[in-house]
């Protein structure tokens, strides 16, 4: 049975990835992951913030230094703060490249296109094979537009891309207001992939202490729906590979996310809830339904749910929803 597949141009074993996690945050963690059967692993993101927070706290350092000594400057070494601030993490990816076989994708997570260009050309030069874009962006004021925010995410793509020459795929939420003509954008202004769909961990309000409290929920199967829909919609109609994420809990999933026409499957809450033994699980579940149904290879069984095979999509859809609303009983009286 043939289990390969592609993503981005990457040839992996099979398409279950363990996503950016805690897990994937150690070379020690990297390689549990790595000996239990993962594809490939995504690095935990570099955030934006922590960059800007280090040059913030780089430029006051200097600035105090100047007031006090004329030469005081000369104490500081001729060093970015940005680099500095990347250190560790250059450091994670060299080490896991070095210490493990399988791909290494690094990540990026900003809301700008400003300096990334930079952090991007450091990652390829560590040895990362590709970069994954977590754009993480809230539209909070009303006079923001859908266009301008659509504009964010392919200026910060745009600036990556024009840095390295590793694959760079985009993972994004679908709060936009025509997804598929966002994720065309992304394609068409350099995309190797999309990542379908990022989830966002919004706050929760602490009625005892009036505080606002972060909340880690982690996904469940019925999360699944969403990237279900969209993968299934456009995996005939974009030159770009698709990675499918959240809500991967079990085999089923996995299997529910391939047939919409996945290139892989990523996955995080199952690992973190299960270990990373987990994926040999995952793989197994996955290779015991293809012996069952028939299918002789990951490729035979790809997209086989998906628009292609649908007459009427927009029809489709229309009838599942009223079925939904008609088909359901309350529990009550």
């Amino acid at each position: 049975m043939n289990m390969s597949t592609r993503y981005m141009g990457l040839a992996l074993p099979h398409p279950i990835v363990a996503s950016a996690s805690p897990l994937t945050r150690t070379l020690d963690s990297i390689r549990q992951l790595e000996d239990h059967g993962a594809a490939a692993v995504v690095l935990p993101s570099l955030f934006e913030e922590q960059i800007l927070q280090e040059q913030a706290a780089y430029r006051h350092l200097m600035e105090a230094g100047a007031e006090s000594f004329a030469e005081a400057l000369n104490y500081f070494p001729e060093s970015d703060a940005a680099d500095r601030c990347s250190d560790r993490y250059l450091e994670l990816i060299d080490s896991a490249i070095t210490g493990v076989d399988i791909p290494v994708i690094a990540s990026l997570n900003g809301v700008s296109a400003a300096g990334w260009v930079e952090f991007a050309t450091n990652i390829e030069a560590a040895g990362a094979v590709a970069i994954e874009l977590n754009i993480f962006y809230i539209a909070t004021d009303p006079n923001e537009t859908g266009t301008t925010v659509e504009q964010r995410y392919i200026e910060v793509l745009r600036s990556v891309k024009s840095a390295v020459s590793i694959p760079v795929a985009v993972k994004i939420a679908p709060f936009f207001s025509a997804p598929a003509n966002m994720i065309r954008q992304l394609v068409d202004a350099g995309a190797d992939g999309v990542v379908l769909f990022n989830r966002f961990y919004q706050p929760d309000f602490d009625i005892e202490k009036l505080a606002v409290s972060p909340v880690l929920d982690l996904s469940r199967p019925v999360d699944i729906r969403p990237g279900l829909f969209w993968i299934s919609l456009l995996s005939d109609q974009i030159d770009a590979s698709i990675a499918a994420s959240s809500g991967v809990n079990s085999s089923a999933e996995v299997i529910k996310y391939l047939l919409a026409g996945a290139d892989v499957v990523m996955t995080t809450s199952a690992l973190l809830r299960l270990g990373p033994e987990y994926i040999a699980s995952l793989h197994e579940g996955l290779t015991e339904w293809m012996q069952r149904m028939g299918f002789a290879s990951i490729e035979a069984m790809r997209g086989t749910m998906s628009r292609k095979n649908l007459p009427d999509v927009e029809a489709f859809e229309r009838t599942n929803y009223i079925e939904v609303l008609d088909s359901y009983r309350p529990r009550w009286g």
